[in-house]
C-alpha cells in the first residue's frame, strides 16, 4: 500500500507499544508522546535514533553567566529504551561536556561524532543499563540559540538581557537532548541568575520571586506535558509583570510595561474566542513576553509564554493579528506538532487559518478578509522567491535533506497552507470543517503529525464520497503550484484602495486620497499597489503628506520602504538606516536588505554600510539570512 494511504492509527507507535517487554518495564511511568515510525516521519535534522533510546524528560540545573555568556550546569535526561539498547544518541552544537554519569554518579563513556555546519554534532552516550543520565556541560559563548544583550541594547538601559530562540534546531546549542519536533519531552528547570535579574521560561512558574542562592537568585519551572524540544525557552532580564485577565498577562522591561499591557488589552478575550472555535486551552496560563527589538521573529509560540517583538506595538492594537497567530499555535504546532521540518506547513498553515478565524470572531469578517487577501499577496511573493509556482519549494511537503530547516520557513508554508485549508472548508462546509478540526486537536493532542498522517485522518474522519478527489488533496500537499480552484478571499474594502492607488500613481495628488476609516491593512494594500516606476516628486509628496518615513507602525514603515527602495528614492535611505538599526525582526530586515542589494550600484553600498552597523545587534537567525543575501 502507498505510504500516503496509511491511516494515522497505523502511523503512531510508542516504544512501549511496539515492544511488549519495554511496556512491562515502564508500567506506571508517565505517558509520553508517540514517535512516528513511517519513512515520512524520519527526521533528517536530528542524529537521534528514538526507536532504540529516546528522551522523555529533561531536567535542567543551569546558571546564566553573563560575563562568560554561557549557560553552565547539568541536564538530567530520562530515557525510554528498547531491551538491550546500549547507547543513546543526542543532538548537540558546540557544547563543552565535562562528564556524563548515571543517576548514581557512575561515569558513562561518551563521544562526539563528526560535526556538520547545519546539524551540529551527535553526542553518543554508552548507557550500561542506565535509564537516566546526567550531562555536565556548558554552552559556547556564541551559541546560536542564545542572544546575550548588553544593558544599552535594552529599553531600560540598566541591566543585561538574555533570551533564547530554539526553532528550528537551535536549542541543541544550549540543551543536550534529542532536538527533533517528533520527540516530545516534558521538562523542568532550575535557573540561577544574577540577583537583580528575573528569569522566565515557557513552563509553570514554581518560584515566582525566586530563591536566594550562592550564585544569585534561582527560579524553578516545570512543564509536565510533552512538548517539542524547540519550545523550551528562556529569558532573563530586568522584567516586570502586569496582569490582563485571570490567566493572561504581560512580561517585559518596566519601561515597556504600560504600553504593552494597553496594546494587548484584549488578550483574555482572544483566548476565549479561540476556545470557542476549537476547544479548551490546555496550557494553563497564556502570558506574553515583549522582548528587546533584536528578537528575530514577530512572535514565538513558546507554551505558557509567547515571545513577542516590540515592533507589534503600534499604539492602536492594529497589529494584534500576530498575537492571534501565536495563540493559535497553542493548538496547531504546540498541541499537534509537525513531526519533522519537512512538514513545517502543518504548524503554520493551520495556524494562519486559525489566526484568521480568531480575528473574524474578535473584530469581524471585514478585517479578517483584509488579512486573508494580504496573505494571498504574500503567498504570490513567496512563490516568486522560491523560483516560481512550479519550483520544488512551492510545495507544502518539502524535502529539506542537507538543507537548513529555515529554508522551509517561507510564506508558502504559512499562506499556501492556509489557502489549502480554506479550500477544504469551502468544499465540506464550515460546520463540518470546524467539527473536524476540534476533534482533530483532541485526537492528536500532544502528538507529532506528518502530511501522510493528516491525509489519512481526513479520509477517516472528514471526507465524504468524492470530496477528497474534488479538492485534490495529495496534489495540494505533494505537488508544486497552486490549483486553479484555490479559494482566494477577496476584501471588498480593497477595491476602493486599489482605485486610490491607481489615481495617485497617475496624478500624484496625495490629498485626493480618501483615508477615512483606514487601518494598517488599508495602508499596506495601497503602498503595495503603487508601481516601482514612480518619480521622486510623487514619492516626496506622499511621504510629506503621510509621514511615512517616520511612521511608528512597523508594517506601514516596512511597506513604504519597500516601495521607496524599489523606486530608488534617495531620501528614504536615512529612514531605512534608522529602521534597520533599531530592530532585528527578520520579516522586515531580510526583504529590505535584499531589495537594497538588488539595486546594485544604488542600493548595494548602502546595504553594506547599514549592515555593518546593525549586524552586531541582530540575533544569529537574522544574521544568517542577511549574510547569505550580502555574500558575507
Amino acid at each position: 500500500m502507498h505510504l500516503r494511504n496509511l491511516l494515522p492509527a497505523l502511523l503512531l507507535c510508542t516504544l512501549a507499544a511496539c515492544d511488549p517487554q519495554t511496556a512491562s518495564e515502564n508500567k506506571g511511568a508517565p505517558q509520553v508522546a508517540p514517535v512516528l515510525t513511517t519513512d515520512e516521519a524520519k527526521d533528517v535534522h536530528s542524529y537521534a535514533r528514538p526507536q532504540e533510546a529516546r528522551v522523555t524528560h529533561v531536567s535542567l540545573d543551569l546558571t546564566a553567566d553573563f560575563d562568560a555568556k554561557v549557560m553552565a550546569g547539568t541536564a538530567t535526561l530520562d530515557l525510554q529504551t528498547r531491551d538491550g539498547a546500549k547507547e543513546v544518541v543526542l543532538d548537540s552544537r558546540n557544547l563543552a561536556v565535562k562528564q556524563v554519569t548515571d543517576a548514581e554518579g557512575r561515569q558513562l563513556p561518551f563521544a562526539f561524532g563528526k560535526g556538520d555546519a547545519i546539524l551540529g554534532q551527535p553526542l553518543t552516550v554508552q548507557l550500561g543499563g542506565a535509564k537516566q543520565i546526567v550531562i555536565h556541560y556548558a554552552s559556547a559563548p556564541g551559541a546560536p540559540a542564545l542572544q546575550w544583550l548588553s544593558a544599552d541594547q535594552t529599553a531600560g538601559k540598566k541591566s543585561p538581557y538574555l533570551f533564547s530562540q530554539g526553532e528550528a534546531i537551535l536549542n541543541r546549542s544550549w540543551i543536550p537532548t534529542q532536538d527533533s519536533p517528533g520527540i516530545r519531552q516534558s521538562w523542568d528547570a532550575s535557573i540561577t541568575v544574577p540577583e537583580e535579574l528575573v528569569a522566565v521560561m515557557s513552563g509553570d512558574r514554581l518560584t515566582p520571586e525566586g530563591e536566594n542562592s550562592d550564585g544569585g537568585r534561582t527560579f524553578r519551572f516545570k512543564m509536565d506535558k510533552p512538548v517539542a524540544p524547540y519550545l523550551i525557552a528562556i529569558a532573563v532580564g530586568d522584567l516586570a509583570f502586569k496582569e490582563i485577565g485571570p490567566r493572561t498577562g504581560v512580561w517585559t522591561e518596566p519601561a515597556m510595561l504600560e504600553r504593552s499591557a494597553s496594546e494587548f488589552a484584549d488578550l483574555e478575550k482572544m483566548v476565549s474566542a479561540a476556545e470557542g472555535l476549537y476547544g479548551p486551552y490546555r496550557w494553563g496560563r497564556y502570558d506574553l513576553l515583549v522582548l528587546p527589538p533584536s528578537f528575530p521573529f514577530g512572535g514565538m509560540e513558546n507554551p505558557t509564554l509567547t515571545f513577542v517583538t516590540p515592533t507589534v506595538i503600534a499604539g492602536d492594537r492594529s497589529l494584534v493579528s500576530l498575537i492571534a497567530h501565536e495563540l493559535a499555535h497553542s493548538w496547531s504546532g504546540n498541541l499537534v506538532t509537525n513531526a519533522t521540518w519537512n512538514d513545517f506547513w502543518l504548524n503554520e498553515g493551520f495556524t494562519v487559518y486559525f489566526e484568521n478565524r480568531i480575528m473574524e470572531a474578535m473584530y469581524g469578517a471585514d478585517r479578517a478578509a483584509m488579512l486573508a487577501d494580504l496573505g494571498w499577496g504574500d503567498m504570490e511573493a513567496a512563490f516568486k522567491q522560491a523560483g516560481g509556482k512550479d519550483a520544488p519549494d512551492s510545495r507544502l511537503h518539502l524535502d529539506l535533506a542537507g538543507r537548513d530547516p529555515d529554508d522551509g520557513m517561507t510564506d508558502v508554508a504559512y499562506e499556501k497552507g492556509a489557502v489549502f485549508l480554506r479550500t477544504i472548508e469551502h468544499v465540506v462546509g464550515r460546520e463540518r470543517w470546524d467539527a473536524y478540526l476540534k476533534s482533530y486537536f483532541d485526537r492528536l493532542a500532544f502528538k507529532p503529525q506528518t502530511s501522510a498522517g493528516l491525509i489519512g485522518d481526513m479520509r477517516a474522519n472528514l471526507f465524504k464520497d468524492g470530496e477528497e478527489e474534488k479538492i485534490g488533496v495529495e496534489r495540494w500537499v505533494y505537488q508544486a503550484g497552486l490549483p486553479d480552484d484555490a479559494v482566494h478571499v477577496r476584501s471588498t474594502a480593497f477595491a476602493a484602495v486599489d482605485r486610490a492607488a491607481a489615481s495617485f500613481a497617475a496624478s500624484g495628488n496625495a490629498a485626493a486620497v480618501d483615508r477615512t476609516g483606514w487601518t494598517t491593512q488599508h495602508y499596506q494594500r495601497f503602498l503595495a499597489r503603487l508601481p516601482r516606476t514612480l518619480p521622486a516628486d510623487r514619492l516626496a509628496t506622499l511621504d510629506s503628506a503621510w509621514g511615512l518615513s517616520d511612521s511608528g507602525n512597523s508594517e506601514i514603515r516596512f511597506a513604504w520602504l519597500m516601495l521607496a527602495i524599489g523606486n530608488r528614492y534617495d531620501p528614504a535611505l536615512a529612514s531605512a538606516d534608522r529602521f534597520l538599526t533599531s530592530m532585528g525582526r527578520r520579516k522586515f530586515v531580510a526583504p529590505l536588505f535584499e531589495a537594497l542589494n538588488a539595486q546594485a550600484e544604488w542600493g548595494g553600498p548602502a546595504a553594506r554600510a547599514i549592515y555593518l552597523k546593525a549586524r552586531p545587534g541582530y540575533h544569529s537567525v537574522t544574521r544568517g539570512t542577511v549574510d547569505k543575501t550580502l555574500g558575507i
